[in-house]
């Protein structure tokens, strides 16, 4: 790690202070816990500082015999965190530092940073070897993932033309990429293929013929330059944060891009007018038109369903049932005449002898014969079943296939929870036999098809109504469809 770049002047080390929010991030990454994240942050900041003041510069030939930075200032600070990691893994510090990180640096990928330049990352090579203005743009751009206005004023350059450059250094990149894997031995095993690669990149076809792509699933080096060398979106920021950071850096990505998405929600302001804009005299007349148009149709709707609440009939008999006497107003109102009762049949009849009047009435009345009852028509009416229904899921996921390329893929799955979480296992099982090979912001444990994915500390708590996030890179042959039985903590989730 003695070999990092170094900026040109100690001049270079005071606007490293507004990177300190990308290097916290990192060391959140790599440390246990966010006191050890601060503490790595600070010593990484300190250090790249005290080398830049104390060694003075260190340059590489560019075009005019200019001198060329080697790293951007901020992946040049991400990787003084990663070194930083490494002296306290050597120090005995090892335990501040998550053991994923502690397994990493052991690695042989981890060799692969810091031995000879020639067998390092292609990404890391590439970059370097851009121009100071091109790799600050493409790392703040891509990586950073920060709005171009934001990064032509950090930068001093033109907002217009901001865009034209980024596809210049994207171009330049790649280029450099292509070139860097060509530069490799004649009779390497790979030769053949690097050139085939090459010529599908030259000729921008999405398609990668079938030889190419079984060597890709078999070979990491070919397979990072297709990754340096694709064009779909995401492949590019995934090249340049794996490639140059090693550990942690899809992770990163994965963070940067939230941590943007949040800052621009955050800075959109509410809209003053509903519509688009402020709203003119015309439409100002046609809103008072269309309220009193409102009003006037609720107001036909209240009498309306007062009319209808209304009761029909006589007004004594409606009072009588209700128990309420009525009025005198009332008693004048017309009313329908009573039926007249027909009257009693004299002679005998089989029917019983009317009862003898009680003592003091004046006249016993005759009990009517009882009509014969009829049976009223029955109305089905359909059986109301209690039946359980269902709770609804108390946690949904939403699985989002960042980018795919030949053989591979990169995913992020976010699960919304509706009760509170001290720690959380998401787990689901994938129908085409998917490998998954790499896993940031949880632990990974796969067995054939079925996938678990565990909290890690920073992230095992998760509120009432809060999400979880995490991402992988894995394979596929043939197919590549979504999770199925994704669940959370054992209870299934609705995915969408």
């Amino acid at each position: 790690m003695s070999d990092l770049p170094i900026p040109q002047s100690a001049a270079g080390a005071g606007p490293f202070a507004e990177c300190w929010d990308a290097v916290l991030s990192y060391a959140d990454l790599c440390a246990d816990g966010s006191a050890a994240a601060a503490r790595l942050a600070t010593e990484a900041l300190a250090r790249r500082t005290r080398e830049a003041g104390g060694t003075g510069s260190r340059t590489a030939p560019g075009p005019a015999h200019r001198p060329v930075r080697l790293l951007p200032r901020v992946p040049l600070l991400l990787t003084a965190v990663r070194a930083t990691a490494a002296a306290w893994e050597a120090g005995g510090r090892g335990d501040d530092l998550t053991p994923g990180l502690r397994l990493w640096l052991r690695s042989g990928p981890a060799a692969r940073h810091t031995g000879p330049a020639a067998r390092r990352p292609l990404a890391l090579r590439a970059l370097r070897g851009l121009p100071p203005a091109d790799a600050e743009l493409l790392w703040l751009a891509e990586v950073e993932a920060l709005p171009l206005p934001v990064v032509a004023r950090r930068l001093g350059l033109d907002p217009a033309a901001v865009t034209a450059e980024l596809a210049q250094a994207r171009a330049l990149f790649r280029d450099r990429c292509r070139r860097g894997h060509l530069d490799g031995p004649p009779d390497d095993p790979c030769a053949p293929y690097a050139r085939i690669l090459a010529g599908a990149a030259a000729s921008g076809t999405p398609v990668t013929p079938d030889g190419l792509s079984r060597h890709l699933a078999r070979c990491a080096g070919c397979a990072e330059a297709a990754g340096c060398l694709r064009t779909d979106p995401g492949s590019l920021p995934a090249a340049l944060a794996d490639g140059v950071l090693g550990w942690g850096g899809l992770a990163y990505l994965e963070r940067r891009r939230r941590a943007a998405e949040a800052r621009l929600a955050a800075a959109l302001p509410a809209p003053a007018y509903p519509d688009d804009g402020p709203p003119d005299d015309g439409s100002r007349r046609t809103r008072a038109v269309r309220r009193a148009l409102l009003s006037t149709a609720v107001l036909a709707s209240l009498l309306a369903l007062t009319a209808s609440l209304r009761p029909f009939g006589d007004a004594d008999a409606s009072d009588t049932l209700t128990g309420t006497p009525a009025t005198p107003a009332d008693r004048g109102r017309p009313s329908a005449p009573p039926t007249p009762a027909s009257p009693p049949t004299p002679g005998p009849t089989s029917t019983p002898a009317p009862r003898p009047a009680p003592a003091g009435s004046e006249s016993a009345t005759p009990l009517r014969t009882p009509a014969p009852r009829t049976a009223a028509p029955r109305t089905s009416e359909p059986r109301t079943t209690t039946q359980a229904v269902p709770s609804p899921p108390s946690c949904r996921a939403h699985y989002d296939l960042v980018t795919q390329w030949p053989a591979g893929f990169q995913a992020t799955v976010t699960v919304a929870t509706a009760r509170p979480l001290d720690t959380w296992r998401v787990t689901w099982s994938f129908p085409d036999g998917q490998r998954v090979g790499r896993m940031w912001d949880a632990t990974l444990f796969q067995s054939g098809p079925h996938v678990t994915a565990t909290a890690a500390p920073y992230n095992a708590t998760v509120p009432a109504g809060g999400t979880l996030t995490f991402g992988f890179l894995a394979s596929w042959e043939g197919r590549n469809g979504g999770p199925e039985g994704v669940a959370l903590n054992g209870r299934p989730c609705a995915v969408s």
